[in-house]
């Protein structure tokens, strides 16, 4: 893993760059930066750009040092969005393994990608919060300049959440309703989400950044809107927040992923309507022409 003189500055990426974030900091970094990235599978367009990939799995990772020589920054994108609590604990292990190796290698920059707040319950009992909080008290507990960024939804083209929902407006031309939707969401495009990266490491302030979209909506004002772009009249079946959650642990049984359980109750919770990020030029991406594009492409 040598590097030739007045090369350009390394990135490691944990996690790699294949899932919806990856792809945009491929595209975001690959510019201008040499990029070392370290997951299981190949990725194609890592093989396009060049990147150099590492076969490896961060919750198995014994020695990190290998890894970081000659790294400039490192950048944690890997996380599970739903598992067992032994692979978020053995996620977790191998992470905090990685913050302990960067700091003793002086790497000169950390970013990780974190959550925002949830309500305290979830913080405490969900695996899923529980292990990522550990990582990101180990990285602020550490020497390194770091940067712990906890974006909002996101969203890009065919991504796994606004896209699925207008789907399915348009197959079923109803959509549920979790309690009343007075709840807030701030999208925050994943393509702003990767300059935040870029900007947040540049500084090296060892700071702790929430990243909302340009607008707040209200939730149903933004269900409205979906249903608006698809020419379709708003219909809902509504629930209370009990049911909702228990119709998302229903459909979880049958392998669904639109929404899991936890992220019903976080969303219901009204804690994911963050503040815009500020400091970006070009200004953040609205979410509302994404929304044109994407539900003119599912109407064919």
């Amino acid at each position: 893993m040598s590097r030739s003189p007045g090369s350009r500055p390394l990135l490691l990426v944990v996690g790699g760059c294949g899932g919806l974030v990856g792809r945009a900091v491929l595209e975001e970094f690959s510019r201008d930066h040499e990029i070392r990235s370290v997951h299981r599978h190949p990725v194609a367009q890592e093989a396009e750009r060049g990147v150099e990939w590492v076969r490896g799995d961060a919750a198995t990772v014994g020695d990190w040092t290998p890894l970081l020589a000659g790294v400039d920054t490192v950048l944690n994108l890997a996380w599970y969005r739903q598992s067992s609590a032994r692979r978020f604990s053995r996620l977790a292990a191998g992470l905090i393994r990685l913050v302990e190796a960067a700091d003793r290698a002086g790497v000169p920059r950390f970013t990780h990608v974190s959550v925002p707040d949830a309500p305290e319950e979830m913080e405490r009992n969900l695996p899923y919060l529980a292990f990522k909080r550990s990582v990101d008290r180990a990285l602020a507990a550490s020497r390194l300049p770091y940067a712990i960024v906890r974006p909002t939804m996101l969203f890009a083209e065919r991504d796994v959440l606004l896209t699925v929902m207008l789907r399915t407006m348009a197959r079923y031309r109803r959509l549920p309703m979790f309690g009343d939707g007075s709840y807030h969401i701030s999208p925050l495009a994943v393509r702003d989400l990767a300059r935040i990266l870029r900007r947040e490491t540049a500084r090296g302030a060892r700071a702790t950044v929430n990243a909302g979209g340009p607008d707040r909506w209200v939730y149903r004002s933004l269900t409205d809107r979906l249903f608006e772009e698809l020419r379709i009249a708003p219909r809902y079946f509504t629930l209370s927040p009990t049911n909702s959650v228990r119709l998302a642990r229903f459909l979880e049984t049958f392998g669904s992923s639109l929404l899991y359980a936890y992220e019903v109750k976080w969303l219901l919770s009204d804690l994911l309507g963050l503040p815009a990020y500020e400091g970006l030029d070009p200004p953040l991406e609205p979410v509302g022409p994404f929304l044109g594009r994407e539900a003119a492409r599912v109407r064919g």
